[in-house]
Order: structure tokens, then sequence, then C-alpha cells
């Protein structure tokens, strides 16, 4: 009797590893990404838009040492972000391989040159605005519900990490784009940033609504102190003065949001990261951090290489490391894993109310 129920074990066995290996697998836990060209790891090379990296030099140290879409030298912000919890880097959205079972480890839906305003990034035309991201967001559940069932993919989102990067481009591709722009007519600075604030509540309240409940959200950089406006606006290599005022009003508003949204929803939804002090940091001091200069740009043209588009024919130096932006407005691969190393274990003064690795800490003990 023993000996003869061996063979129908064996059959369970080869039933159940076949089932197992034909339905998805939730992972551990996914990313989803929004936002613009920081966090864009190649929606825009799907898209009719000026505003890709698509070609050569981009990717040049990525693994494939091809161009990639992401606008980077070769890793970004979210592949770090992936590492370091140990997830795959999820897709682009409009990527046709996002699909089966790599729709269960996220999605990405930034796309270059987008702001929290419709308006910024009018020069672009096709680029996919955060509403529109939201909407894909939407679909995408959609898509994961047809896969694993709408409780399983519910659960996903709700336990998925989120990353969210906006407003760098409301003032640099809008407000101060050209002299005397429609925004500026409009709006002082200290109300446009008011006005900001108050559109990107809205759009943080509606992806709290899609179901996220862990959220990064980052502030601008230090917007006055990027290659591109030190080509432009610096005659000695000092800061644009009106971009770093606004990258000053708008970062400490965006935590103050943050924190009464979070007070609102009753929990610790929204963790904001001051991505303005973590480049400060290796700006005002970039030997401290192994880089030689963080004014030039690795690949550009004109002064400090900030002039213009990285291509081809652009001043390409030998060792990215060495500096701290790739390119006039983006941060080389190695700053991008200072920067979420500083998600990671940041103090306060980088992550509020708390960093990433409190966040993983805690929700495994959920």
């Amino acid at each position: 009797m023993v000996g003869s129920s061996f063979p129908c074990l064996w059959i369970i066995l080869g039933l159940t590893l076949a089932l197992g290996l034909l339905t998805p697998k939730v992972q551990a836990r996914a990313v989803f990404v929004f936002g613009d060209s920081l966090v864009d790891s190649g929606n825009n090379n799907y898209l009719a838009t000026t505003a890709r990296a698509d070609s050569p030099p981009y990717g040049i140290d990525y693994p494939t040492r091809r161009p990639t879409g992401r606008f980077s030298n070769g890793y970004n912000i979210p592949d770090f972000l992936s590492q370091s919890i140990g997830a795959e880097p999820a897709l682009p959205y409009l990527n046709p391989e996002l699909n089966g079972q790599k729709l269960l480890v996220g999605a990405n839906f930034a796309s270059a040159g987008i702001g929290i305003l419709n308006d910024t990034g009018v020069q672009f035309v096709n680029i996919i605005r955060i509403s529109q991201q939201l909407a894909n967001f939407v679909q995408y559940q959609q898509r994961v519900s047809a896969l694993i069932g709408a409780a399983q993919a519910k659960q996903l989102v709700n336990q998925a990490l989120v990353l969210i990067t906006l407003g760098g481009n409301d003032f640099v591709n809008n407000y101060y784009l050209v002299p005397y722009s429609a925004r500026s007519q409009q709006y002082s600075l200290p109300d446009y940033v008011k006005y900001l604030i108050s559109e990107y509540q809205k759009i943080l309240q509606r992806l709290y609504d899609l179901g996220a409940r862990r959220v990064i959200v980052t502030g601008t950089g230090p917007l006055g102190c990027v290659p591109a406006e030190l080509g432009m606006r610096s005659r000695n290599g000092e800061c644009a003065v009106e971009l770093q005022r606004a990258a000053a009003l708008f970062n400490p508003q965006l935590v103050q949001m943050i924190d009464q949204l979070n007070s609102k929803i009753g929990s610790h939804v929204f963790i904001a990261a001051n991505t303005r002090q973590m480049a400060n940091d290796f700006i005002s001091n970039p030997r401290a951090y192994g880089f030689t200069t963080s004014k030039i740009a690795c690949c550009g043209q004109g002064p400090y290489n900030g002039i213009g588009l990285c291509t081809p024919l652009s001043n390409l130096c030998p060792n990215r490391d060495l500096y701290a932006f790739w390119d006039a407005f983006h941060p080389s691969e190695k700053a991008n894993k200072i920067i979420v190393d500083m998600m990671l274990r940041g103090s306060t003064k980088y992550m509020y109310p708390m960093n990433l690795s409190t966040i993983m800490a805690l929700d495994s003990m959920a």
C-alpha cells in the first residue's frame, strides 16, 4: 500500500510544480515611479519628442554600454532604489516587454520634461504629463487584476514602494524658461510656489486614492547650481540666485504639505526626500564624495559643458565617476547612487520623517 501511493504522490507534486510555474506570483515588493527626466527609464523613447536620451553617449556605463532612455551615463535613481530593496528595476510602462510576470515587478510611468503643471514642458510637445501617468497607473492596475485577480492586485499596489519626482521643470522649463514668461507675469515667485504646492497636493492625494501607501516624494535639487544654469547665468561659478531662491521656497513648503497630508490620512504614507540638501552636500564639497568637480558636466559643450544637449559630438570626460553631473541637468550614475544611499540611511535632515531602511524595517513587522 505504501509503495503504491508513491506514483500518485509524484503526480500530485508534478502537477503542483507545473501549476506553480504557470501561475504568476506576486513579487516581494513592487516599485512604481512617477515624474520627470530624473527618473524616466525610457518611456520617452517611444514618443515623438526632443526630450529623449536614446543616443550615445547616454548609457556609456550601463551594463549594455548602450543608451536606454535614462538621462544618465548608467543607472538612474529608480535603478538604485530597486536594487536597495532587492527588487528588479521596473520597466518603462510603454515598453512592449512589460507584460505577464514582469508586470508584477512594478512599472515606471515617468516622462522627461513634465512638471506639476500641464503647461510645463510644452516645448517638448509629446510627453506623458502627470495626469496621464496616473491614468496609466489605473490602466496598469486593470491589467494586473486580469492577471492575478483584483484582491491580489490591490495588495501588490498597497505594499509597493512608490517614487515621485516633480517640480524642477516647473521652474526651469516654465517660470524661468524665458524672460517675462506667462507664469512669471501671472504670479510672483512666492505665489507661484504656493500654487505649485497646492497642485502637487492634489497629485499626491490622487496617488493615495489609487492605492499607494508608501511614497517617497523628492524635492527639487539645487536648481541654480546645475551646469546648464551656470553656463547661462554664472560669471564666476556662483549658483544662479533666483533659481536657488525658488528651490529654497519650494522644498520647505513641500515638507509642510506632506506633513499635513499624512496628518489628514493618519499615517506616514508620504516621505519627503530632501534631494536639495543631498545634492548640496556634494556640490559644496565634491572631493569629500570622490568628485573632482560639481560644476562642469561630463558631457556637453560651452561654459561648464552646460550649453545644449549631450550628443556624440559633445565633449566627453574619460572618467564619469569624477563628475557630480553627467550632462547639463542630470546627476552622474555615481551621484545617483549617493542620493539613494542617503535615502536609505540618511538622518531626518535628508529623509523626513524616516529613511528607507526604517520604512523597510517597519513594513517587515506589519
